[in-house]
């Protein structure tokens, strides 16, 4: 496991950081992954108030010693917050769920322009800073899915020790981006990478992208070149990857021995681009599933279209146009049941128009022939 400093903190952690969004959904399993991560050398874990049931799942997993063996991270659920007290009642459940008295990381969470309101209207900042004076909290942070502008004035705004964004091979001028990426280091925050694999979307590969991967002399999963674009980049301290299998983490640390940075060639660097020009091409929906979007008030199974959505436009396979009409639109939460409402598109971190691309992904696949002996009756 590679090692860096944390920004101006003072910490040093792993490259690797195990996110805890996606645990699954055997708690004996879950517990048994972050102790198998943490006994190998990862040094960081991420979780957050609104993951369904992640913080209680990890300071269970960090019980027997296991909590002095990671930088602890959680983040603030702004979207409850309604004064200023209230801040401080969630950290206080928070550090009840986690068995601990302390977090090391505390982050304002998705400083979406709404959110970044709510926390200067109940003076949000002030809070972090009592907070360390309490020892409930060590260092201040934000999580955010937003423009590179937003994102400068956030970062100029107050003494953060780190920021969290999005990044990957799809995002390199997408949110915050690159150029998010080295302001915020240039100030001497510590930058922390979420989604590098889109929620594993990236992986779901065009037939192209693979022949280019499998075409390259320097022979490497896609999944490695994914990460290896990230960890080349040295302004970047963590990266996260949220795993929800064993195997999957295995793999992610096997990756991630050898996660120097500036190792990548020209070449390497002429690969990530083909790879982009490729994914480009099939115009895909950016949707990650971390469901933020759900419940939809009709019931429309939105992660689950996009995911059949964007299947179906990497391969054109009629089996995933049958599976939207049998199984999504036939039970009643297909796309042909949303109104239009707005809610999903107000609570989606990528910011993307869910009605108009549920629309769009209904259209799609009432336009696809089907055998006669699948359709609806």
């Amino acid at each position: 496991m590679q090692y860096v400093n944390y920004g101006k903190t003072g910490l040093k952690v792993s490259r690797f950081g195990l996110g805890c969004m996606r645990f699954p959904e055997d708690e004996k399993k879950a517990i048994e992954m972050v102790r198998y991560a943490l006994d190998n050398g990862v040094t960081y874990t991420d979780t957050a108030f609104v993951y369904a049931n992640s913080e209680v799942i990890l300071g269970k997993a960090l019980s027997d010693g296991y909590r002095n063996k990671t930088a602890l991270v959680t983040k603030s659920p702004l979207w409850i917050v309604e004064n200023h007290n209230d801040f401080e009642t969630y950290l206080d459940e928070e550090l009840k769920r986690l068995k601990t008295d302390h977090i090391d990381v505390y982050l304002m969470h998705n400083l979406y322009p709404d959110n970044w309101e709510r926390v200067k209207k109940y003076d949000g900042l002030s809070f972090l800073d009592k907070m360390i004076k309490k020892g409930k909290i060590l260092h201040k942070g934000f999580s955010i899915h937003n423009t590179t502008a937003a994102f400068k004035e956030i970062a100029d705004s107050f003494d953060w020790d780190m920021a969290q964004q999005q990044l990957n091979i799809l995002d390199e001028h997408q949110q915050v981006g690159v150029e998010g990426l080295k302001y915020g280091a240039q100030k001497g925050l510590a930058m922390v990478i979420m989604e590098p694999l889109r929620g594993g979307a990236i992986l779901n590969a065009p037939k192209e992208v693979l022949e280019i991967v499998n075409a390259y002399p320097d022979k490497r999963p896609l999944v490695e070149w994914c990460f290896r674009w990230l960890y080349n980049k040295e302004e970047i301290s963590v990266i996260l990857s949220g795993t929800n299998t064993l195997e999957q983490l295995k793999e992610n640390l096997k990756i991630f021995e050898n996660a120097a940075p500036n190792v990548m060639t020209k070449e390497e660097d002429e690969l990530i681009k083909k790879l982009q020009a490729a994914y480009i091409k099939h115009n895909t929906v950016g949707c990650t599933g971390c469901r933020y979007c759900m419940p939809c008030p009709k019931g429309v199974q939105i992660p689950d279209i996009f995911k059949t959505y964007n299947n179906y436009k990497i391969s054109e396979s009629r089996i995933d146009a049958i599976y939207y009409q049998k199984t999504l639109m036939d039970l009643g939460k297909g796309a042909d049941q949303c109104i239009s409402c707005g809610q999903c598109k107000k609570k989606c971190p990528q910011t993307l128009d869910i009605p108009t691309k549920l629309k769009e992904a209904h259209e799609c696949f009432m336009e696809v022939q089907m055998p006669a002996h699948t359709r609806p009756l």
